[in-house]
């Protein structure tokens, strides 16, 4: 007679019955997500802080070293360009020696010289140091990205993601204010301006956990000691899984010749123009709207951060839920470009910031919802370079975004344009969101 429990293999000495595999699952990967993703979030925290930080420095450092819009503009871009050239090699070589010694020199490496900003007199030096960034951060971000694909398959990634990216807004609710106040009380001390200040303790954070990562992290499901026999089983069976109904490119004409890719590409490139079209000119929109203390700046750049840390994992929660990805990126898109759009249009500071905050809660929910639409195309080491090139090209963005709209700003004298344009790109994105086949990227 047979029992009334059915039994499920989860590896090959494992039994448990079939009645408590799913709780069994979702109780291993309750405890994958504790493990990992919080630390994680930290780290990104202090990549992005380090990133836009300039944002906040130019509302002193511009008057301080005689920087015209212009100049700040293509500095704060130019951090794009070194990410570009050296972000694909860095994925490749993560995948090859694993995630904890690489992610760790990647985040001691910018730590360095984000405090280096503090001696800049000169744009020559600027444009170095923002180049030099990007160079050193190259790779965290898609390293990351691909890091959670050896251990969440496709259906389980877009939570995982959504909370990750979390790290942008949490970056602007507490950057913000710090950001703020050690411009405010620290100018002077020690005979140094407040944006230098600035500069230098806001690259410690970055320090400690570049030295974390070393005892903390795991390169992946096997060396995990924290876990049991049976979960590593589990994770390992699903994410093969996984990997084996993707595209596992076998040369790299082929996979250069793969037009998903560059759709993708393409999507993400007007995601991250948004996306770096707030972060850098926030501050001075909302100085522009009539706040002068730096202090409360950094306050009142907290409330549109709040509202998309928010909304994040409400809709990568739909999104796993109803098993589609198309209109969970394309209408965070289209409510962002409402939300640029807008702003010029708008005088009072609680205008601006109720409009802020509708374009923080859709770009940067996009940013993490598009992450689900290549990590369910691409496995193996064709996700470690698909990934990158995404993310490589798309990143682009991050030049074009300040360097075009800081030339706009000194052309017209105005923020207007430099918003329309953030506005229609980010609109061009959205309806490309469509030309990728919903039977792809929906399970």
């Amino acid at each position: 007679m047979k029992s009334k429990y059915a039994t499920s293999a989860i590896g090959p000495d494992v039994v448990i019955p079939r009645a408590d595999e799913a709780s069994f699952e979702s109780r291993t990967y309750g405890k994958v997500i504790r493990r990992l993703i919080p630390f994680l979030m930290l780290c990104y925290l202090g990549a992005y802080l380090d990133r836009v930080n300039v944002g906040f420095a130019k509302l002193q450092m511009l008057n301080d070293l005689q920087f015209s819009e212009t100049i700040y503009g293509l500095g704060a871009g130019v951090f794009f360009l070194g990410y570009f050239l050296f972000e694909v090699p860095s994925n490749m070589i993560l995948h090859k020696v694993g995630a904890r010694n690489w992610l760790a020199r990647i985040m001691l490496t910018w730590a360095v010289i984000s405090a280096g900003f503090a001696f800049v007199s000169t744009p020559t030096q600027f444009y170095a140091l923002r180049f030099l960034l990007g160079v050193a951060e190259a790779g965290f971000a898609p390293g990351v990205i691909l890091y959670l694909t050896y251990w969440f398959p496709s259906e389980r990634r877009a939570k995982a993601l959504s909370m990750f990216f979390m790290a942008i807004p949490l970056a602007g609710i507490v950057g913000g204010p710090l950001s703020g106040w050690i411009m405010h009380a620290f100018h002077g001390a020690y005979e140094l301006a407040g944006w230098k200040w600035l500069f230098l303790i806001e690259a410690l954070p970055s320090l400690v956990l570049g030295i974390t990562i070393l005892f903390y992290l795991d390169n992946g499901i096997k060396d995990a000691k924290w876990l049991t026999e049976q979960e590593k089983s589990l994770l390992l069976r699903n994410v093969e899984g996984d990997n084996a109904q993707k595209v596992q490119h076998v040369s790299i004409r082929a996979f250069m010749a793969d037009r998903r890719l560059w759709l993708m590409a393409a999507i993400y490139f007007c995601v991250v123009l948004g996306q770096y079209g707030l972060t850098f000119w926030l501050p001075t929109i909302i100085r522009k709207s009539g706040v002068a203390d730096p202090l409360w700046i950094g306050v009142l750049t907290a409330v549109p951060y709040l509202c998309a840390i928010i909304a994040l994992p409400l809709i990568g929660l739909s999104a796993d839920r109803r098993r589609e990805r198309r209109l969970h990126l394309a209408v965070p898109m289209l409510v962002a470009a409402v939300g640029f759009a807008t702003l010029p249009m708008l005088g009072s500071v609680t205008a601006a910031i109720v409009c802020l905050c509708v374009a923080a809660a859709g770009i940067i929910t996009s940013s993490s919802q598009f992450w689900a639409l290549p990590t369910a195309v691409l496995g193996g080491m064709s996700a470690a370079a698909g990934i990158a090139a995404v993310n490589c090209v798309a990143n682009l963005a991050g030049f074009f975004s300040p360097t075009i709209v800081g030339w706009l700003n000194d052309l017209t004298g105005k923020s207007t344009a430099g918003l329309i344009f953030i506005s229609a790109t980010v609109v061009l994105g959205a309806c490309l969101v469509f030309l990728v086949p919903a039977r792809v990227v929906n399970r």
